[in-house]
């Protein structure tokens, strides 16, 4: 069967599917981002959490004056306002429609939770309020539509494995790229019988590693942009060099590199980064080729690409250049080098701790003894030659050098010009599509990212997981092969090459407890699910109240407010003889004793959890001060 040819690549999807499968299974909390994600896409047209305003203007004016009875009573009411709107613009009822705001944070229902991370029963494959509630945000809406199709297939519900299947599929069909990849190239470089070990070679060593293992973790749109960034490199590698691989022309896959360009770009902005800069080499080879009318045609679909991307999302324009996170990220940008070399070195120390420094240094090491092998075997063959000769030429040598002279001179124009085509079409320019672009991408990434953390260039490992075992197979063959007699060799060195270097990313998997996976935070949930009958009061700063937006949707309402406020608050009644208390990391708990005591009269009765993982919340019960 046919299936059976493809036996190694499948047994090593299925390996890594498996290890990453059991990653996801121990993830037990989120990042404020991931649950931002969930709201983002399931909460229709309610983009924000505001205590004092939970519900948005649009969401309530879907629910008053849009939403009938039945579909038809629903389209008739669409159309009046769409009229409305036309007619009447900032006067018509949609644009003049207030929401309603209160004066002071106000109790919001566990229901009204739920629905802003899950989806219900009304409100699935709703993608026009994805994309109205992404368009407030700094980013494009590709990454929350897809989340909000796996939260529709499971309605009220939300698992890390529906975040993180998204991210699961992204990577095996990068390790499947990286196969084909690691194919190509060694074709390309003349070692071809070598080509499918070395591509599966590349795909585990990926997979394996804890860079990958955080792409999966964190429900975010990191994974799916690193995905198309490898698939725009593999459609342009193939287009350029399609004589040589066997494909269908330069203009083969000109409408996948239009659509993939356009994906990536509705994916995330750093996409740019990576795309524009594999761009420019291209079109530099292109150019040193003699291609014009090639270059001319790429030129005309990146720009197709660009103008569809805008289309589709004209909101990225103000994102870039008017949002507060784009004008910071250009403000980095043309703040020039102050600063810059601590970045590179924290970016630098996370690459290399993501990509797996046992991989690296086995790599280097034996990179460098292949390297020195080859020089002194080099060295020593010169000196055989140097040895076996009498000290001149004689006339024969001189003649013999004078025709080969005679031969370079009398070569044609067209075939001079066919050699500098074939210098470029070979490896180095290979190299360059595969190297220059994900330096640019790093340059970019650490001068414009907002924190030095690993999301932002997470889709850089799987190209330099590539490049590595590239770098390693291409040494080693150069090497060991220089002599005859030396293919077994080669396979030996490179059986256990493999076997060590897969060995140390083994270590990563086995032993990851990194921070995406927020254990602990199930002893907190219990909590929740325990006391789900009582009122909750978190007390938090800034938007930290987005870490617990599970708990909140489990108890019967949730009182969202700042130490100030509950110290300020007018509306002392709580209609419960007992109430949950989640103070967030840092909060002064005697403070928040003194305020719910004397205020509203009650005082802590236990103390459920304090400073616990992974979020160093503390969590008490009161009740009101009895009489007696």
């Amino acid at each position: 069967m046919k299936i059976f040819v493809y036996l190694p690549e499948i047994v090593a999807l299925a390996v890594c599917a498996a290890l990453l499968l059991g990653d996801i299974d121990a993830k037990q909390g989120y990042h404020m981002d991931e649950l931002l994600s969930f709201e983002l896409a399931n909460a229709e047209f309610n983009p924000w959490i505001v205590p004092t305003q939970p519900q948005g203007r649009l969401a309530r004016f879907v629910e008053e004056e849009l939403r009938g009875d039945d579909f038809g009573d629903t389209f008739a009411r669409i159309v009046d306002t769409v009229k409305d709107v036309l007619q009447n613009r900032g006067t018509s009822k949609l644009l003049s429609y207030q929401a309603e705001v209160f004066e002071e944070p106000v109790w919001i229902s566990g229901q009204t939770f739920r629905d802003y991370i899950t989806v219900g029963e009304k409100d699935g494959f709703n993608y026009l309020s994805v994309y109205f509630n992404v368009k407030d945000d700094n980013h494009p809406p590709l990454h929350f539509m897809a989340l909000h199709t796996v939260s529709s297939l499971f309605r009220g519900r939300l698992t890390p494995l529906m975040g993180c299947g998204i991210n699961l599929v992204c990577v095996l069909v990068m390790m499947m790229l990286l196969m084909r990849l690691g194919r190509q190239f060694m074709t390309l470089t003349g070692c071809e019988q070598h080509s499918r070990r070395v591509g599966i070679w590349a795909a585990v060593i990926y997979a394996l590693s804890a860079g990958a293992m955080s792409t999966v973790l964190l429900i975010r749109m990191y994974a799916m942009v690193a995905l198309f960034c490898v698939a725009l490199f593999d459609i342009h590698l193939s287009k350029l060099c399609f004589e040589r691989l066997g494909g269908r022309g330069f203009d083969g896959n000109n409408k996948l590199l239009i659509l993939v360009t356009a994906l990536g770009f509705w994916t995330q902005y750093f996409f740019l980064f990576y795309c524009l800069t594999l761009a420019a080499v291209t079109a530099v080879i292109l150019w040193r080729q003699r291609r014009l009318r090639e270059l001319w045609r790429y030129i005309r679909s990146m720009v197709t690409a660009a103008v569809i991307g805008v289309l589709v999302f004209p909101f990225s324009i103000a994102d870039v250049f008017q949002s507060g996170r784009g004008v910071e990220a250009l403000g980095a940008l043309s703040s020039g080098f102050a600063g810059y070399g601590s970045r590179l070195a924290e970016f630098l120390r996370i690459v290399f701790a993501r990509l797996g420094v046992g991989f690296v240094l086995v790599s280097v090491l034996f990179m460098f003894c292949c390297a020195a092998a080859l020089v002194w075997r080099t060295w020593r063959g010169r000196n055989k030659e140097r040895s076996g000769k009498d000290g001149s030429t004689g006339d024969a040598g001189i003649a013999g050098n004078a025709g080969n002279t005679g031969n370079v001179r009398g070569a044609g124009t067209a075939e001079r010009v066919e050699q500098e085509r074939g210098s470029v079409t070979g490896e180095t320019a290979v190299w360059c599509l595969l190297c220059i672009p994900v330096l640019g991408y790093f340059l970019l990434a650490a001068r414009m990212s907002p924190y030095l953390v690993d999301r932002y260039v997470m889709p850089l490992f799987p190209f330099l997981a590539l490049a590595l075992v590239l770098a390693v197979c291409r040494i080693g063959i150069a090497c060991l092969s220089a002599e005859s007699g030396k293919d077994r060799a080669l396979r030996i060195v490179g059986f256990l090459m493999v076997l060590v270097t897969v060995g140390c990313q083994l270590w990563d998997p086995l032993r990851y407890q990194d921070s995406y996976l927020y254990q602990g935070y199930d002893r907190q949930l219990e909590i929740a699910k325990d006391y789900a009958k009582y009122p909750c009061i978190c007390v938090y700063e800034g938007v930290g109240y987005y870490e617990n937006l599970l708990e909140f949707a489990c108890y019967d309402r949730t009182l969202l407010v700042t130490g100030e406020e509950l110290a300020d608050r007018q509306d002392c009644r709580f209609d419960s003889a007992e109430v949950v208390v989640l103070l967030k990391h840092g909060k002064d708990r005697e403070q928040v004793n003194r305020i719910l005591e004397e205020k509203y009269g009650m005082y802590c009765m236990e103390v459920l959890q304090e400073n616990g993982e992974p979020y160093g919340d503390t969590v008490l019960r009161f009740g009101v001060v009895s009489d007696d």
